[in-house]
């Protein structure tokens, strides 16, 4: 299961109260006051670690309440603070409130954190409160409460590269082909139902990553098929791979148009994103052919390949590397 939205509650430990306590010790007939502070309690960190790839560890657990601190004693003992409470969650989680109405945080790199809710402070003992004219004070503070906030997490995985295209355009053979992944593969539509991660190995020990996305089908952005659920995913790639399906008895023209329009009614900005068109299954018959009749009309580069016998995937490969490296300079 791959999960990419949770939300959870979280609350900070409360201060710990301070002490009232007076000094009773033998041959001191009038011991002034010794109460301690109470200690501070644990904040709510929310931690990228890049061990965690999914928020499916927050499936079942979805409340968080860090320990409070300790009231403090006599003998001007102040009570002890707790420790922090971490949540760790994949890069790409974005931290919004509950209505989702703005961001509270964007963790994009491994090891960003953010409090998200500080522990309450420790309440004063009545030693604190010791004045010459009052030497025996019976006052004392109750600890701050620490903060609490429900929140809704987005998961948007960080990638170089973005495979799009229909189901069964070949995205997942490919990844397996070229990288470390090996996502489930079948000779049938929507193999793929979630997102998947590789590495791909380069030039002088450089490598990039590349997603391997559901298939999207007309009507993705509004909610059909598994495309809208995913989408967002590919928001933060650098460029999109753009896989179709040459063998295909529809006209490979109204195919392309058909996921440029779904990616551009989703986002213009993704649809502004740099592309490179992949033209696959370049071992069958048929995709040789409609490559010869549809190149043209295109009027875009495109780059035929076939996953099965590894034609043209070194020249893809040079490919995703020149264009990284363009767009990776602008940054």
């Amino acid at each position: 299961m791959f999960k990419d939205e949770a939300i959870i509650y979280i609350k900070a430990g409360d201060g710990g109260n301070g002490a009232v306590s007076f000094r009773r010790e033998k041959f001191i007939t009038k011991g002034g006051p010794d109460g301690g502070n109470g200690g501070k309690g644990g904040d709510v960190i929310i931690r990228a670690n890049h061990h965690y790839n999914t928020l499916n560890h927050l499936i079942h657990q979805t409340r968080f309440v860090a320990k409070g601190g300790q009231p403090g004693s006599g003998s001007n003992c102040f009570g002890k603070s707790s420790d922090d409470l971490v949540i760790n969650v994949p890069p790409g989680t974005i931290i919004w409130d509950k209505g989702r109405n703005h961001i509270l945080n964007d963790l994009k790199d491994k090891n960003d954190f953010v409090i998200m809710a500080k522990g309450g402070k420790g309440g004063r003992g009545n030693s604190t409160f010791a004045t010459p004219i009052n030497q025996t004070p019976l006052k004392y503070e109750k600890g701050v409460l620490g903060e609490e906030h429900h929140l809704y997490l987005e998961l948007k995985l960080i990638a170089d590269v973005g495979l799009v295209g229909l189901p069964n355009a070949g995205k997942s053979t490919l990844i397996n082909v070229v990288s470390d992944a090996h996502p489930k593969i079948a000779d049938y539509p929507f193999t793929t139902l979630e997102p998947c991660l590789g590495v791909v190995k380069g030039p002088e020990y450089k490598t990039f990553v590349m997603a391997d996305l559901p298939g999207l089908i007309e009507g993705a952005h509004k909610g059909r098929g598994l495309g809208d659920k995913f989408l967002r995913h590919i928001e933060r790639t650098t460029i999109i791979l753009h896989l179709i399906d040459f063998s295909t008895e529809e006209p490979i023209p109204a195919v392309y148009r058909g996921i440029r329009k779904e990616l551009t009614l989703y986002s213009k900005t993704l649809a502004r994103k740099p592309q490179i068109i992949v033209a696959t299954k370049m071992d069958l018959p048929e995709a040789k052919k409609n490559l010869a009749k549809y190149k043209a009309r295109l009027a875009k580069t495109i780059i035929p390949i076939s996953a099965v016998t590894h034609l043209g995937l070194d020249k893809l490969q040079q490919a995703i590397w020149k264009k990284l490296n363009t767009e990776q300079g602008k940054l």
